[in-house]
């Protein structure tokens, strides 16, 4: 039996917009995945100890108010001081196409913009986790 995905979306920041991050973590959830959603205006801290509570497979970060580039490295600054590099990062949000690039060097595997199906998320997820039993 293959061990559920287990899926943390976080909403870092003050972002007070979570529409997306709902719709999203509803979609994972629907494709069988297991879903935590932290709720609004969480800290880097907060997040990062989320994932290691949870024991999470993946960590999508949902941003809208334009702070990624001051929230997402300290995330993944932490991500990598608790040793959960295993961890798929992918974010979601306005973000523009040249700070893409950034985001990826720090680990951040994927941005998704506006428009993105949930398809495409969840197919994303799902091709890039390798949810095996006894992980």
């Amino acid at each position: 039996m293959e061990k559920k995905i287990r899926v943390l979306i976080a909403k870092p920041g003050l972002d007070s917009h979570d529409r997306g991050a709902k719709v999203v973590a509803r979609a994972l959830r629907d494709a069988g995945m297991e879903v935590i959603y932290t709720g609004l205006r969480q800290t880097p801290e907060l997040i990062v100890e989320t994932v290691l509570q949870e024991d999470v497979d993946v960590l999508g970060l949902s941003i809208l108010s334009g702070a990624h580039m001051t929230l997402f490295p300290k995330i993944m600054k932490l991500m990598e001081k608790e040793d959960l590099e295993n961890v798929l990062v992918f974010a979601g949000g306005i973000i523009p196409e040249e700070d893409i690039s950034s985001l990826g060097k720090m680990g951040i595997k994927k941005v998704f913009g506006p428009g993105t199906t949930t398809k495409t998320v969840v197919d994303y997820v799902k091709d890039n986790v390798k949810a095996v039993e006894g992980n």
